[in-house]
């Protein structure tokens, strides 16, 4: 397989799996409708710092350990469940907002390096990401790859998640969709939080099954 095959690769198989719902789009999209745009951009750069360290890992070849290492699995699980079920708690003690839909207004903001915090604490205990890296390149990548075109795969990775999620913190900041959603947003973030808590109850579920 080429190198030029192998990148298309990478990024077909990573534009798939971020643009599907999980844990990160759901932190994005509570933070972009409760908070803003500015906290749901650190947020976003937040979860493509924590994709560096996917592909760090798995680049180094310690991804070998959590794919071959059940106990290394788990404990990622249970700690990414934790985490989530935290942010779910959160979120469904968001109050109604009063006035004029100000999104300085309710649950304060969370400062920038929290929020990026947020994003990057959230996408490093994803076990379901650290999966997935391990597997594209224990699968796609050539263990003969040069270690500059890896750098080069790890920093598109990074940088297209982060355009990603800052795309969607802008789409869900527009006046239009914040009137649309912020009048009732703390029913959406208490829908977040029921979403929060069942990615948590799923890891458990996978690994108590």
């Amino acid at each position: 397989m080429s190198y030029w095959t192998e990148f298309l690769t990478i990024v077909v198989a990573h534009a798939l799996a971020v643009a599907s719902p999980g844990p990160d789009f759901a932190l994005v999209l509570r933070q972009s409708l409760a908070h803003g745009r500015r906290v749901a951009v650190w947020a976003s750069l937040g979860i493509g710092s924590g994709i560096a360290i996917h592909v760090a890992y798995c680049s180094l070849g310690l991804g070998l350990l959590l794919r071959d290492s059940p106990t290394a699995l788990n404990l990622a699980k249970y700690l990414g469940a934790a985490y989530l079920a935290w942010v779910g708690v959160q979120a469904l003690r968001a109050r109604p907002r009063e006035g004029d839909l100000d999104l300085s207004e309710g649950d304060a903001a969370p400062t920038d390096g929290a929020a990026w915090v947020q994003g990057f604490v959230v996408n490093v205990l994803n076990p379901k990401a650290a999966l997935f890296f391990v597997s594209l390149y224990t699968l796609r990548v050539n263990p003969a790859t040069p270690a500059l075109l890896k750098l080069g795969y790890g920093a598109w990775l990074v940088l297209a998640t982060m355009a990603w999620f800052c795309l969607v913190s802008v789409l869900f900041t527009q006046a239009a969709v914040r009137r649309r959603f912020l009048r009732h947003g703390h029913w959406i973030d208490r829908a977040l939080g029921l979403v929060f808590l069942g990615f948590a109850l799923a890891l458990l579920r996978a690994k108590l099954g």
